[in-house]
């Protein structure tokens, strides 16, 4: 018959490797080390297409885009250009719904990451994969369109939007919840990263925490 203490010992040491057993199975992947690559107090390291700047600056540490008189649209483009990485950015918006148009632009040839209405299909398309039609019937292929992202997202608030490009495979976070992957190997080289500002409309863009680790 074993003592009161060794029953003790045996009992604190199962509970102490079932305790280390679902510590491991619960354990997250490693996260890579984001590096911010907006600094918060300018755009260096970014540049304004066209030429002059009329609708980006900075204001108290976010990055604001907002439409001109004459509604043009534009581009701001990272001076670096990126392959495989994770992108993690704070967005907000304001305008009417129909007037909201933006997204984050990657990979050579260029595709989006949309942020807001297609002009398209005049539906909210947020988080899908907009291709402009190389090699698809449609812009919107249907394997990379959003799905339940209204589930998380915070109308009228800051929505934390996570982009994974790895190889030909993207995939998109919504407040933490994974909405989009797609898979094809047409956009697979590096280039820079863009934040679009459409033509034609009447709204206002905020981007802060705007963060990117390479893989």
């Amino acid at each position: 018959m074993k003592s009161p203490a060794t029953l003790l010992t045996c009992t604190a040491f199962i509970l102490l490797a079932t305790l280390g057993l679902a510590l491991r199975g619960s354990a997250a992947p490693n996260e890579p080390a984001l590096k911010a690559i907006f600094n918060g107090k300018d755009l260096a390291g970014w540049t304004v297409a066209p030429a002059p700047n009329v609708h980006w600056r900075v204001e108290n540490g976010v990055l604001i885009g907002e439409s001109d008189e004459k509604r043009t649209g534009s581009m701001l483009w990272t001076e670096r250009s990126y392959k495989d990485f994770v992108l993690e950015l704070d967005v907000r918006w304001h305008g009417a719904k129909e007037d909201i148009d933006s997204g984050v632009t990657l990979r050579k040839p260029s595709f989006q990451v949309q942020m807001g209405t297609s002009r398209s299909l005049q539906r909210d398309m947020t988080g899908s994969m907009l291709t402009d039609g190389v090699g698809h019937p449609t812009r919107y292929p249907e394997a990379g369109r959003a799905k339940d992202w209204e589930k998380y997202f915070k109308v009228g608030g800051w929505n934390t939007f996570r982009i994974e490009a790895r190889g030909h495979t993207f995939k998109v976070w919504i407040n933490g919840h994974q909405t989009t992957e797609y898979t094809d190997p047409k956009w697979a080289g590096a280039a820079p990263l863009g934040l679009q500002f459409h033509d034609a409309v009447k709204m206002k863009l905020e981007f802060r925490n705007i963060r990117l680790a390479e893989l």
